[in-house]
């Protein structure tokens, strides 16, 4: 490795200069260190091994360092967690957890997860490899919007990882843009999903950390049964959570929207988001209707009556543009080869206009007959999951704590705003109890 000699940063041993500031690199074991006596662990080694050198970010839990691996000469990342937190038994866990599901998992588009240590400091670090790129979430600040070729790839490669996951019965629980990092290459993005701390285990074997009834994720991207707190809850939350995250690439704004934890939870459990082809009007990208059929079917309250999986969705999604073939295929085509397909098709597409357009005010207990004709079962389930359109509602408790931070508040077309503890907890009941009520009435009619 080499380290650039004013920054610090490490690069590859066949790089020449620093593309930061323009400085010469040098072999990085001579290259000093700076010390920065705000944080005393710059130029301290982990475990004996990983020589920390600079802060790369802060976050809620911990603070992220790149560091070089003095054993196997590369660099990578360490999150390290806040002195708070790791008085927390429960975030230990989730944070080691995250480590030993890293084992179990492909690499090719989920961020590997190398070691877990204690510090010297009385707190833990998990060391990663280092990516080199940047989060979904600030290529969307930057450019509002992004091409439907880069949404395809991105979500073809997201499929391919977490059908993997999910296949080992490992549901991710916390999709949201930040998650998702964006390694930039000639051809396109590779995606590598980040942040396993709020994984459900679903196997049989598995150690439950959450209390029962808890909500934990990001408001803005939970599905209902997230929302509930449902002991229930499978991959197909992951499936909500990413057609949440499809929608805002396109469209630029999040499909369910509130001030707070709470009204945005109402409203995904209550409404239906206004459809993509609607919402994204005068954006730089066109989306054409035939999303709108993909996305109500993504968005259905009940679980079964949901696209069953993340390659079934990438793979409507891919086809709603008018490409052919599968997300196997598109996750590795080049976005340019990808852009030309699917602007070739396009203009059909959006020519079709209404004609495709679904119904999107959908019954929350089952679909019109415009999407199925006389068959008002879900044309995407698999046969073991198909569910009749007189479904049963689904219970909603009065309360559920909510694990919410106010940095997933900020998204794209929503502010930030801070309201007291008691207020929100007052108000998330009185929101919850007033769902019950709506839903009792409906089940009166």
């Amino acid at each position: 490795m080499k380290a650039c000699t004013q920054c610090g940063r490490l690069y590859p041993q066949d790089s020449g200069f620093c593309p930061v500031d323009g400085s010469a690199l040098n072999r990085a074991t001579q290259v000093p260190v700076a010390g920065d006596p705000s944080d005393p662990r710059i130029g301290q080694l982990v475990a004996q091994r990983y020589q920390v050198r600079r802060v790369v970010a802060d976050g809620g839990m911990g603070r992220v360092y790149e560091a070089l691996d003095l054993h196997d000469k590369r660099n990578v990342a360490i999150k390290i967690l806040h002195s708070d937190v790791a008085n927390d038994m429960v975030s230990v866990e989730r944070f080691k957890r995250e480590f030993e599901v890293s084992k179990q998992l492909p690499h090719d588009y989920i961020v590997e997860v190398l070691d877990f240590q204690p510090t010297k400091d009385s707190t833990y670090g998990l060391v990663m490899e280092f990516l080199y790129g940047e989060e979904l979430r600030a290529t969307l600040k930057r450019e509002g919007v992004i091409p439907p070729a880069r949404v395809v790839r991105l979500l073809s490669q997201v499929a391919i990882g977490l059908d993997e996951a999910h296949a080992r019965k490992f549901v991710h629980r916390d999709l949201k843009p930040d998650n998702l990092f964006l390694c930039q290459t000639s051809d396109g993005d590779n995606v590598k999903i980040l942040d396993f701390g709020s994984v459900k285990d679903k196997g049989d074997t598995a150690k439950k950390l959450t209390v029962l009834g808890t909500t934990i994720g990001s408001p803005f991207y939970m599905a209902p049964e997230q929302a509930q707190g449902l002991e229930t809850l499978d991959h197909r939350a992951d499936v909500w959570g990413m057609a949440a995250i499809v929608y805002e690439c396109v469209t630029g704004e999040v499909p369910f929207k509130g001030n707070n934890g709470p009204s945005i939870l109402l409203h995904i459990l209550t409404k239906e988001p206004q459809p993509p082809s609607n919402a994204a009007s005068g954006k730089k990208y066109p989306v054409p209707p035939t999303l709108d059929h993909v996305m109500v079917h993504a968005f259905k309250k009940l679980p079964a009556q949901r696209i069953p999986s993340l390659g079934a969705l990438a793979d409507a999604v891919g086809q709603a543009f008018g490409l052919s073939g599968t997300h196997r295929q598109w996750a590795t085509v080049r976005e340019s080869e990808l852009t030309q397909l699917i602007e070739a098709k396009l203009p059909e597409l959006m020519a079709a206009g209404g004609a495709t357009r679904p119904n999107v005010a959908d019954s929350f207990f089952g679909e019109s007959a415009s999407l199925g004709g006389g068959d008002m079962s879900d044309p995407f389930a698999s046969d073991g999951a198909r569910a009749p359109a007189a479904a049963a509602a689904p219970a909603f408790p009065a309360t559920a704590p909510m694990s919410v931070r106010t940095e997933d508040l900020e998204v794209a077309g929503v502010p930030r705003k801070k309201f007291p503890l008691l207020l929100v907890v007052v108000a998330g009941g009185a929101l919850m109890v007033g769902v019950l009520l709506a839903v009792f009435l409906i089940m009166l009619r």
